[in-house]
């Protein structure tokens, strides 16, 4: 198998690196299955409390490889969509554990809608966005028909997603599509701090946490209130929670462990 991704785990924290450069990251067969399987690794290790996915070379991910879809030994549509694309956005939305998109440079068609399933997103100031699906024919996938319209609104993501425009990543700052831009020579540096953050904090509450939002998308508000004492409960359990309350009664800063 290739190196179309790279996998390690320092302090705690997991770096997946789309590694095509050659391609802009472009996205084929082996390396979507390889992202899976690096994202089941990412949920099964107790050791990774934060994940970062980031792109290798000038871009962070130019979606679909096309060539893939010309060759007439590829996949089909229905494959690549059903196969490739639909089980990472989920794993990476089910994976109870905050995952950081770290966008160095061009993030178009399938590979800005992995950008904006992450939990949050940094990207720097030469980065952009492109919902390029139009284009060439088609129709956004990898959730961005879902995940788009609930960052920015509907009548901004129709527009962006039928006429194809490139957003810069300030751009896609001011429309709430991102957390944060920084300078290109800052980017690592700011990446590395948030995972810090996160490391830091009750991975089991920041899971749950997700869990939550997650279900808000489809839920009313009594559903939702459930769900909520739900996962309070669980919360409730964990070391972490035992371990916060002593360190606010005893007036120091927490030791959480993500237990």
């Amino acid at each position: 198998m290739s190196n179309s991704i790279l996998f390690e785990i320092t302090n705690s924290v997991a770096h997946i690196t789309l590694n095509r450069p050659e391609v802009y990251n472009a996205i084929n067969r082996e390396m979507a299955l390889k992202f899976q399987k690096c994202l089941n690794k990412c949920a099964d290790d107790e050791e990774v409390r934060a994940i970062i996915i980031k792109g290798n070379g000038k871009a962070f991910c130019a979606g679909q490889d096309l060539k893939e879809v010309v060759d007439p030994n590829g996949p089909e549509f229905s494959r690549i969509v059903g196969e490739h694309y639909n089980p990472i956005i989920r794993k990476i939305r089910w994976l109870l554990k905050p995952i950081i998109g770290c966008v160095n440079g061009v993030a178009a068609g399938a590979g800005a809608n992995i950008a904006i399933a992450c939990d949050m997103v940094i990207a720097a100031e030469s980065a952009s966005f492109i919902q390029a699906f139009s284009k060439i024919g088609l129709i956004p996938d990898s959730g961005g028909t879902f995940f788009l319209p609930r960052l920015i609104g509907l009548g901004r993501a129709s527009a962006l997603m039928m006429l194809g425009d490139e957003v810069s990543a300030r751009e896609a700052y001011h429309m709430g599509m991102i957390y944060q831009v920084v300078k290109d020579e800052l980017l690592e540096e700011q990446v590395a701090e948030l995972a810090d953050q996160l490391i830091a904090l009750p991975t089991k509450a920041l899971g749950l946490t997700k869990r939550a939002l997650n279900d808000s998308m489809g839920n009313d508000l009594d559903l939702q209130l459930r769900i909520e004492e739900q996962l309070q409960t669980s919360a409730s359990q964990t070391a972490d929670y035992k371990e916060g309350l002593a360190a606010f009664i005893e007036k120091r800063n927490p030791s959480f462990t993500g237990k």
